[in-house]
């Protein structure tokens, strides 16, 4: 083989790797667009979480905020509150191991369904398990929520206690972000 025939095959190699080259580019630059609209848009991002301030809220007292369209409630309980949702045994429980008794999804505990170790905060979905109605605070036979609709009874702490809910009250994502604001999402 000639010095010429192998530089003729080197000029022919490159052309043939910077032409795929060119093309791969001018193909991802194509394509990027349709992959990127498929991202949440900003505004839906920035809904994805909400703040919600708590420093007015009493021991005691129940604050209902909309998030991700759904009724969210947030209870700061007093010491006799979350001493009696303590003392009930999961076993007595008909919704124990719920699935949802937390975003970890571990048991039911009180414990587990409150952000500050101390359980004075609870925050929760507010929506029936059962058929999707939204409950009655302090109502029922538990001190808790009452869902009208059917007749579910959900105890202090979010978990159902009696009627056909087959499931606690979900426990969303949250947390403080501060000593009075709570992060949902």
């Amino acid at each position: 083989m000639s010095h010429a025939e192998d530089n003729e095959g080197s000029r022919r190699d490159f052309l043939y790797y910077a032409t795929a080259g060119a093309g791969a580019v001018t193909a991802g630059a194509a394509v990027w667009p349709l992959v990127n609209q498929m991202n949440p848009s900003a505004d839906v991002r920035a809904a994805s979480t909400m703040r919600v301030d708590v420093a007015g809220l009493e021991p005691g007292s129940q604050l209902r905020v909309l998030f991700l369209g759904k009724p969210v409630f947030i209870r700061r309980r007093t010491e006799e509150e979350i001493a009696e949702a303590r003392a009930v045994e999961l076993s007595d429980l008909p919704d124990g191991d719920s699935r949802n008794a937390n975003a970890e999804g571990t048991d039911a505990s009180d414990e587990n369904r409150t952000i500050d170790e101390a359980g004075e905060w609870l925050v929760m979905t507010g929506v029936c398990t059962h058929l999707g109605c939204i409950p009655l605070d302090n109502a029922g036979n538990f001190g808790g929520w009452f869902c009208p609709c059917h007749g579910s009874h959900y105890d202090i702490s979010g978990r159902i206690r009696q009627g056909p809910a087959p499931e606690n009250l979900p426990v969303p994502q949250a947390e403080f972000v501060d000593d009075t604001t709570i992060l949902l999402g």
